[in-house]
């Protein structure tokens, strides 16, 4: 009897944890960054942003922080044998290309040795550079550079107002 029993509780809580996975698959998802659908729905994507149509370099909002890239690097090839930014963007290539030079960060490793060649920490670029883009932004953007937060920080300590 006590066999029977407990059969049939799993059998019925089986049943009921299949039927409220498929009502929570099927339920609207938490509106995000895309908005709409459901869990099980394949929305398609939206459109790709555009290259950036300012060229040259942007100005940096702190210290250390990574240079976008001001063209486009759609197709470059960078993987364990070759890349495609070094082509450009060497030391022995930077002058005739005219473009910048890799950072001497870029040639030491993790310890500050001093390597001949682009560190192997540092030789994926888009891990930290990202193409310039006429993108939207998703979320609203508070964010303010190294001489906005000093110069309201004078502010404040003369008496004025943030």
């Amino acid at each position: 009897m006590k066999r029977l029993t407990a059969l049939c509780l799993s059998a019925t809580l089986a049943w009921a944890g299949v039927t409220l996975a498929e009502e929570h698959y099927r339920a609207s998802a938490p509106d995000g960054l895309r908005q709409g659908g459901t869990v099980a729905e394949t929305q398609p994507a939206p459109p790709m942003a555009g290259q950036s149509r300012e060229s040259g370099r942007e100005v940096l909002n702190y210290p250390e922080q990574p240079p976008v890239v001001p063209h486009n690097i759609r197709d470059y090839q960078v993987d364990l044998r070759h890349n495609q930014c070094l082509t450009c963007h060497s030391r022995e290539n930077a002058v005739s290309a005219g473009a910048p030079m890799v950072s001497v960060t870029h040639f030491m490793d993790r310890h500050k040795q001093v390597l001949a060649a682009v560190s192997p920490d540092r030789y994926f670029c888009t891990q930290c550079h990202v193409p310039q883009t006429d993108a939207a932004p998703l979320v609203e953007n508070r964010f303010q550079t190294v001489d906005q937060v000093l110069g309201e920080m004078l502010r404040e300590s003369q008496g004025g107002e943030p």
